[in-house]
């Protein structure tokens, strides 16, 4: 397992669950020497920046790109795939296809959160789920022209009504037919949702493709109410060698955050 931290470049995700809003260069920079492997990328869209500079920052740096998140569909431009409006759900897909397009060039898959949305009003359930469905096909054949997975994150109940457990994500995968769809296990959303982390670890085994490493409370794990040895004990014991990346709150501070991290990381490694 490979360690990661997510940088940000969203300014409207300025109180979100990330340690590192600094200009690119510079998370690079506090990344590596906070000891982790490689960073995840929260950016404003495919144009923010290259990737070619990406890469040359990358090799300078000596880090990997763990993920591409597409969460700034939601927070910036405020699109979702199940959206009402068939206007707002393509460009929601479009925006989605050019993250995978970005994170394909630097091997890294993409991630969807926020943008899936949720049902309410006049789309049902079934209607949300259907869209869902439709995009997380498109967007798994677009992935595998990059040979990199697409990343299904489930949120808990508070952010969507759609998909809340690792079981129902796996459940939706194969209920569907979605290939080169990967889960997101996020420890902070599963301590809400899952009522014994480890099991749904085992039980979701081979869809799980990326893990977001964070306490009870989002903040740096240690600093809340989770146990992580079961957690890893689990993932070794699935054979999981991808990322364990921090998706954490700053708190009490950015240095506190990072330390804490690696230091519990290193501890159950």
């Amino acid at each position: 397992m490979r360690t990661a931290i997510t940088l940000c470049q969203v300014p409207e995700a300025a109180a979100g669950p990330f340690v590192f809003h600094e200009p690119l260069a510079q998370g690079f920079t506090l990344a590596k020497e906070a000891g982790f492997e490689d960073v995840e990328l929260f950016l404003p869209g495919p144009d923010h920046v290259s990737v070619d500079e990406i890469k040359s920052l990358a090799q300078t740096h000596g880090l990997g790109i763990a993920a591409v998140g597409t969460g700034a569909g939601m927070v910036k431009h405020g699109l979702s795939l199940t959206d009402p409006s068939l206007e707002k759900r393509v460009a929601a897909l479009d925006f989605i296809e050019q993250m995978i397009a970005f994170g394909g060039q630097l091997g890294a898959p993409a991630i969807l959160g926020s943008m899936q949305g949720k049902y309410g009003g006049n789309v049902s359930k079934e209607q949300a789920l259907e869209w869902l469905a439709d995009a997380l096909r498109i967007a798994g054949n677009t992935a595998a022209k990059y040979n990199v997975p697409f990343i299904y994150e489930p949120l808990n109940r508070y952010e969507t009504n759609l998909i809340n457990r690792l079981a129902d994500g796996a459940d939706f995968i194969e209920a569907h037919s979605l290939g080169n769809i990967v889960l997101l296990a996020d420890l902070f959303h599963m301590n809400i949702e899952e009522i014994d982390l480890a099991a749904s670890i085992r039980a979701a085994a081979k869809h799980i493709g990326h893990v977001h490493y964070a306490d009870s409370n989002r903040r740096a794990m240690g600093l809340g109410h989770s146990d992580p040895k079961p957690i890893i004990a689990a993932l070794r014991e699935i054979g999981y060698t991808g990322h364990l990346s921090a998706e954490i709150l700053p708190l009490p501070d950015p240095l506190t955050a990072t330390q804490q991290t690696i230091q519990s990381i290193r501890s159950v490694l």
